[in-house]
């Protein structure tokens, strides 16, 4: 249990997502997330060990990647997938319109789609996918709404649900705060990622706000997986 981070502080807001943020800052740390994500979020570790075993060659998978950000996670795991001679369709949301516009620009393989809306859009329509993921966003939800997108997801897969957060440590407080200064400049990677980690669940409480059925992982270093097998 932390000492110095003993109490989640969900009321905290991050820059990036003030309304009156520099555009140029934001932009910039929407690039600097494919840094940050391959350093940390450790999801070439989740894809080759939750998602690859349940793919097959020579059937097409669908994955829904939820709050997709600077849209870097969807497209990694699309050349992963490719490169294992898979097929795998993935549909990228993101309810943050500068997010969606940031996107839009990125070259992207045909296998991924980036769209405006809500997983609550998606339920409305019917639409299933094979996974689930999200990354970097129960953190930034009420509890209400946590159990809400939860809810959501489930709905929304046929196999796997995965949700990929910070797990609120001291040390990884203490080692973020003085090593990614080194590395992320002229962005709101530091000072939102500081503010991430304050705002991030512990596992004794990730499991306590889970819904029955749900599993909590700790991934090291200071990571958490939230994750439900309809299997």
């Amino acid at each position: 249990m932390p000492v110095f981070l003993s109490k989640r502080r969900p009321n905290l807001i991050e820059y990036m997502d003030r309304d009156d943020c520099d555009p140029q800052l934001l932009e910039n740390t929407y690039r600097q997330f494919s840094t940050i994500n391959l350093l940390l979020s450790q999801w070439k570790r989740i894809y080759k060990n939750e998602l690859r075993p349940l793919m097959h060659k020579g059937k097409t998978y669908s994955l829904l990647d939820i709050g997709f950000g600077g849209g870097d996670v969807p497209l990694k795991l699309s050349e992963w997938a490719n490169k294992d001679g898979l097929e795998l369709q993935i549909t990228a949301i993101e309810t943050d319109q500068r997010a969606f516009e940031f996107a839009r620009q990125l070259e992207a393989p045909n296998q991924v789609t980036f769209q405006h809306c809500s997983s609550t859009d998606l339920v409305s329509q019917s639409r299933t996918y094979d996974f689930v993921i999200s990354n970097h966003v129960l953190h930034h939800l009420a509890e209400d709404q946590l159990l809400q997108v939860l809810d959501e997801a489930k709905s929304l897969s046929l196999q796997k649900v995965i949700f990929n957060d910070i797990e609120r440590s001291d040390i990884g407080y203490f080692l973020f705060a003085n090593f990614a200064r080194l590395i992320f400049r002229n962005s709101f990677i530091v000072p939102d990622g500081l503010i991430s980690i304050k705002r991030s669940y512990t596992i004794k409480e990730l499991k306590q706000v889970a819904p029955a059925g749900w599993q909590v992982q700790r991934l090291f270093p200071f990571r958490l997986l939230l994750k439900y097998d309809k299997n």
